[in-house]
């Protein structure tokens, strides 16, 4: 029966969830209150795991949410709940839209999506930027460490010619090292 309340919760989050991993956080601290599967401090370190790792953020926090209510099979289970919406969605507007890819409209509308798009993954990282630097209150002030930590990275991927060129996983473990180190 868990597996079931599992998938049925994360086929909901996935269905409604619209603009990525960002968008599934307030029906993740719905599932939490409502059962108890998971705390909010729990939470954060999804976001923290999500963030550090390979992968869609929504994706990843659903396995690790299913995984720590039900073990591995609970993280599968969850997943295919949340992708699964997905799914049937691109299904039936690929049907749609195959039909009409040469329609002007249809162009129309996608090219005017593109703005779009760009302001909803700028506001899930202004989103993500004030909970790194203010802990998600600018009331807090500035979190010294986390901003450190941004200007030393941004010198080291932009300016340093040794450095730039370094894969982006390397940074992201150095990133995780150093939060480990610091206790954020």
């Amino acid at each position: 029966m868990i597996y079931l309340k599992l998938f049925w919760e994360f086929f909901k989050t996935g269905l409604f969830a619209i603009g990525g991993g960002m968008a599934t956080l307030p029906f993740l601290y719905n599932i939490s209150d409502k059962t108890g599967w998971f705390t909010h401090e729990q939470l954060a370190d999804m976001i923290a795991i999500s963030e550090s790792t390979p992968g869609a953020i929504g994706i990843n926090m659903a396995t690790y949410s299913g995984y720590l209510t039900s073990g591995y099979l609970g993280g599968i289970i969850a997943t295919l709940g949340l992708i699964t919406p997905s799914i049937i969605v691109i299904l039936i507007i690929y049907a749609f839209l195959n039909a009409f890819k040469n329609n002007k409209f249809v162009n129309g509308a996608f090219y005017g999506l593109r703005p779009a798009s760009v302001a909803l993954i700028t506001a899930a990282g202004l989103v993500v930027a004030r909970v790194t630097f203010f802990a998600g209150n600018f009331s807090n002030g500035l979190n010294l460490k986390a901003a450190v930590l941004a200007v030393i990275l941004l010198i080291f991927t932009h300016a340093i010619k040794k450095t730039k060129d370094l894969h982006p996983v390397i940074w992201i473990a150095f990133s995780a090292v150093v939060g480990v180190m610091f206790k954020y």
